[in-house]
């Protein structure tokens, strides 16, 4: 309680009622493969322009850049890209040394000078790698010049670096000085799509020509990759084990999974976490579809065929590839459009030329009841997703979006109420909280997600006295109970017409 020591009027403010919970994010993906470039630390991305600029084009042997091409045609509006590298690719690096040590201003080439060149030794004042492991890395180049302002402050200088397209990033001014707003560090890591600089000992860098960086070497990737590390230096993440970190992801692909069996890894990721979906799709050639069926059984994942066709940007030719990733960037364009609780499906694939094959109402008739989503091609309405099942046995969980609705109300309330640990845990607390959640499913209720005509009936909220024993309270714990009545997609439309007589009183047909 506040001490009142002088006579007068005093304000304070209080919290009652509910406290407002925000739904969280559903339509942020996260990609794994390999790429041409990049750092292995998941980046948030926006736009395919910015995966070009940080992780290359589109490179053989990877599906990755089609996937995230894909994603952003379809509606995709952001999402975090792990490169996957073997953990014994290397990172190409150049060690920046200072004047001293430099040929061209050694007492060699240098008539003014009061000491002997024997007597100098090398001194290594930084060290620029390449943001990513990876041969990509040699193929850069770096040069130190003059700064612009080097008549006013002989210390500074100009970091210019080069890669195959000639010079793409130029970094003027930097300071040596770890005090100052222009220090190297500060300046160019994170910020560089291409090399990180740290430093060694203190010192200006001498100036020198276009210079490339060695050592970067790549190893085979495998799906060990995959799993991710942490690496022992940085201690950053990588792969699936960064992805475990970042609680904004709600779906998960990979585009290259069938060529590392990752369909088990994928599916154990997102029953850990329990607050994010794997898209999953066949293999190429999947023609017999008697064989065809999900890899894995879960409600945390879906299932699609066949492959699509697109327009290859570097050949200018048609090719084929998985669809994951149209197919996220479908699930985030209805996410938005309608609502995590609409199904995604009958919408178009944006991107997609044609299918790799064309699937008909008999082979669907098969595929349907196994969880296989298909996507086909309709006269007039182009090529849709035909499918709304996840992979799981489960009939309660047998829709995408009625899975998708639990991960996001469970995460919604999860986060919304966190508010309440260490409160007194008592009648106070249960009536806020129990308000809370309430308001919480109204508004997700008036959206059209939940089933019924009245909240009442849509959905029930306790917390008190019957959710809780005494021993539970004696032991910290509030307990709330929620249930909630999804919306379940109309899968068959069946349509029922009957022949009347002339003239007959069809009211009470």
């Amino acid at each position: 309680m506040p001490q009142y020591l002088t006579p007068g009027v005093y304000v304070e403010e209080i919290e009652i009622g509910a406290k407002p919970i925000e739904g969280v994010s559903t339509n942020v993906a996260g990609f794994l493969g390999e790429t041409e470039r990049g750092p292995e630390e998941p980046t948030f991305i926006t736009n395919f322009d910015q995966f070009k600029r940080l992780y290359g084009g589109y490179i053989a042997g990877s599906y990755l850049a089609y996937a995230i091409d894909g994603y952003f045609r379809n509606g995709g509006g952001s999402c975090f890209v792990a490169r996957i590298a073997n953990k014994d690719s290397k990172y190409a690096a150049l060690i920046l040394k200072n004047a001293a040590s430099n040929p061209e201003n050694s007492p060699e080439k240098n008539e003014d000078a009061n000491i002997d060149a024997d007597s100098v030794d090398p001194i290594e004042v930084a060290k620029i790698q390449a943001i990513g492991p990876g041969l990509w890395g040699i193929s850069v180049q770096i040069g130190i010049k003059d700064a612009g302002l080097s008549s006013e402050n002989a210390n500074l200088f100009k970091l210019e670096i080069y890669n195959e397209k000639g010079l793409v990033e130029v970094y003027d001014n930097l300071s040596p000085s770890d005090t100052s707003s222009d220090y190297y560090e500060k300046r160019v890591n994170g910020i560089s799509n291409l090399v990180t600089i740290s430093h060694l000992k203190d010192g200006r860098p001498v100036n020198i020509a276009n210079t490339k960086m060695i050592d970067g070497s790549d190893a085979a990737v495998t799906a060990e990759d995959y799993k991710g590390r942490v690496d022992e230096k940085t201690g950053k993440l990588s792969g699936l084990m960064a992805f475990s970190k970042i609680s904004e992801i709600s779906l998960i692909c990979a585009p290259d999974e069938n060529k590392f069996k990752l369909s088990d890894l994928l599916k154990e990721h997102c029953e850990k976490h329990k607050d994010r979906f794997a898209i999953l799709q066949a293999g190429e050639l999947k023609k017999n579809i008697t064989e065809l069926s999900p890899p894995v059984r879960s409600k945390y994942a879906a299932y699609y065929y066949p492959w699509i066709k697109v327009l290859d940007p570097v050949t200018n030719m048609p090719k084929y590839v998985p669809p994951c990733g149209h197919l996220a960037g479908v699930y985030s364009r209805t996410d938005v459009e309608r609502g995590v609780h609409k199904a995604p499906a009958n919408t178009p694939v944006s991107g997609a030329l044609d299918l790799q094959f064309s699937i008909v109402d008999a082979e669907q008739e098969i595929l349907n009841p196994r969880g296989v989503n298909c996507i086909r091609s309709f006269p007039g309405k182009g090529i849709l997703v035909w499918g709304a099942r996840t992979t799981s046995l489960d009939s309660s969980w047998k829709y995408i979006n009625v899975s998708r609705l639990f991960i996001f109300v469970e995460k919604s309330i999860k986060e919304g109420i966190r508010w309440a640990v260490f409160e007194p845990n008592n009648e106070k607390l249960w009536s806020r909280v129990k308000q809370t959640v309430d308001q919480f499913l109204t508004a997700v209720w008036r959206t059209g997600a939940l089933m019924g005509t009245t909240a009442d009936q849509a959905f029930f909220v306790r917390c008190d006295r019957t959710t809780m024993t005494q021993d539970d309270i004696d032991s910290g714990r509030l307990v709330v109970l929620v249930g909630i009545a999804p919306t379940k997609p109309a899968e068959f439309v069946i349509l029922r017409i009957a022949q009347v007589a002339k003239g007959a009183d069809i009211s009470e047909a």
